[in-house]
């Protein structure tokens, strides 16, 4: 069996390694500029482990597309579409240097891609990478700008509530905390709006793999990644709060403001996980039988 797929996976290799050899002299440079001028920034930082991922999830259907390939399946015409319209988003992006509309070429480029070689069976085994890759792409400055202020104000106000529920000497002003001595501005990372996108993108993998078949399980869960991101987000600007008020200025924005940061993504997790198993015991008492339920393989 294994010996066969690899047969299966070999003589695929073998009928498009051209194209394979075109996608990384293409992407390559390409990726390695969004990287050093656009993914290296802190809000944008969800979009390397996005794509990453999104490769690996490509990867892990490959014997499926070998098997396609192998088929001779496809569908020229379409495919040439794609290629040619993925090329000329390509070239704008590149020269342009609009990294959104460099990076969204690679999807349609490998819709083309897929066409080309697997047909339409193709883009049905790989749907799920494909959309998957859509949160790598970094987000319009004016659509950051409009939606992080709102964000900001929201997180400032509920921990300053917390904060002062819980006797400590807190005000604040805008997006400006005031703690006994100390004054911390809440900046556009405390936000959140790359967590919810991070988190939305773990949230949707976290679910294809565990295939539930209850579609209403799948979207409840997905949706309630934003309240769960501005939860972990609001915890984080508490603790940040709290360092700085107990231990200094230089602790809260030292090591420990990156580690709370890991500490964010670990608290979301835990509570999306944590969610989604009393969500599955709520669904089945109310009769949904599926509701836990894996899709069959």
């Amino acid at each position: 069996m294994n010996l066969s797929l690899s047969i299966n996976q070999t003589s695929a290799i073998e009928k498009v390694w051209p194209i394979l050899i075109g996608l990384i002299l293409m992407f390559v440079p390409a990726f390695w500029w969004i990287t050093e001028y656009t993914w290296s920034k802190e809000n944008q930082g969800h979009g390397p482990i996005v794509f990453a991922i999104g490769l690996w999830l490509i990867y892990r259907s490959n014997d499926v597309l070998a098997k396609l390939i192998n088929e001779g399946r496809s569908n020229p015409i379409a495919g040439w579409v794609f290629f040619l319209l993925g090329c000329f988003f390509y070239i704008i992006g590149k020269s342009q240097s609009i990294d959104l509309i460099l990076a969204g070429s690679f999807i349609v480029v490998m819709i083309g891609v897929l066409l080309l070689i697997g047909g339409w069976a193709a883009i049905r085994a790989l749907w799920f990478p494909l959309f998957f890759m859509l949160f790598m792409l970094p987000l319009p400055g004016a659509l950051v700008t409009a939606l992080t202020m709102p964000m900001k104000t929201a997180v400032s106000y509920v921990a300053e509530l917390a904060l002062y529920h819980a006797g400590y000497p807190v005000s604040r002003s805008g997006v400006i905390i005031q703690i006994g001595q100390y004054q911390m501005l809440v900046a556009d990372a405390c936000a959140g709006l790359h967590t919810v996108f991070t988190l939305e993108a773990i949230g949707l993998l976290y679910l294809n793999m565990m295939g539930y078949k209850s579609a209403l399980r799948n979207v409840i869960v997905a949706l309630m990644v934003i309240p769960i991101s501005f939860t972990a987000n609001t915890i984080r600007v508490i603790v940040l709060i709290l360092i700085t008020y107990y231990f200094g200025d230089e602790a809260g924005q030292g090591f420990l403001h990156g580690f709370a940061g890991i500490v964010l993504f670990g608290v979301a997790l835990f509570l999306l996980m944590s969610f989604d198993t009393v969500l599955g015991v709520v669904l089945k008492k109310m009769g949904i039988q599926d509701a836990g339920l894996k899709k069959s393989k």
